[in-house]
């Protein structure tokens, strides 16, 4: 996409024109692009564009329009008259005025690209016509403007909603567990994912903690009178669940009567 016009205006000469205008001194089918030259006028004025910021339009307004208007004719609100860059002796005939509309940047939905001089019988595709003056023809093309989708701005997290946070500070670091208030403590060698409790908190604490592992002293003795210590635990006998039902099965009997029997009644 090229640069939209920042302004337009009138010159006497390409050198005349200030720093950073550009003067068309020729049509499209290659003659001379002078305006105002012609019978009894000894020089004339060519047109001239800028697509820069100047002190004259601090702002970067962008051209949205061009229009040429009759001496008559009122200007229309918010369009001024193009800017004339002329030597002493240069005037510009006031039958028609070339205006523009200047918006900002920001603003713009269309913006003017490129101003082009022809003769009358020709036409160009892709530009709109303006107008006639002193016997050329004014193109310009418009084009959408380009805007740059804005960035959502970065939250700012005061250190009070820091301190509400339930994430600590370094993420990579694992937080220390504070001691156990009470309690025995547990073995050195016991790693943490080989405990079956957590202790992050007292109320977690097991109630088998600290008391030691030992067998009765009937089966200690036995172990420690026999040399072979395996051939002591083949005389144990493993119940299985169905022996555990039939030695301990219970049928509540007692109690289903207890809550059938029906209460008396007072006649």
């Amino acid at each position: 996409m090229s640069v939209p016009l920042t302004g337009l205006g009138w010159t006497s000469a390409a050198n005349v024109a200030p720093t950073g205008w550009t003067a068309i001194t020729t049509t499209v089918e290659g003659t001379y692009a002078n305006f105002g030259k012609g019978f009894a006028q000894k020089s004339g004025y060519y047109l001239c564009f800028t697509s820069t910021i100047n002190s004259e339009n601090p702002s970067g307004d962008v051209i949205s329009d061009v229009v040429i208007l009759s001496d008559k004719s009122p200007l229309p609100s918010g369009y001024i008259y193009v800017k004339e860059f002329l030597e002493p002796k240069t005037c510009i005939s006031k039958k028609k005025r070339l205006c523009v509309k200047l918006i900002p940047l920001g603003a713009a939905e269309l913006a003017v690209l490129e101003i082009l001089v022809s003769s009358k019988s020709k036409v160009l595709p892709n530009y709109l016509r303006i107008g006639e003056m002193s016997g050329f023809a004014l193109w310009c093309k418009k084009e959408h403007i380009l805007k740059a989708k804005p960035l959502p701005k970065p939250r700012k997290i005061n250190l009070e909603m820091k301190q509400l946070s339930l994430e600590p500070d370094n993420k990579d670091t694992a937080p220390e567990r504070p001691p156990l208030p009470f309690g025995p403590k547990r073995q050195a060698t016991l790693k943490r994912h080989e405990s079956i409790y957590d202790n992050s908190n007292v109320y977690a604490i097991s109630a088998m903690d600290g008391v030691p592992f030992a067998l009765h002293p009937k089966f200690e003795n036995s172990i420690s009178g026999s040399t072979n210590v395996s051939s002591f635990f083949k005389d144990l006998h493993i119940k299985s669940l169905t022996d555990l039902e039939e030695e301990y099965d219970y049928g509540f009997v007692v109690e289903r009567t207890a809550a059938a029997r029906l209460l008396p009644t007072i006649s």
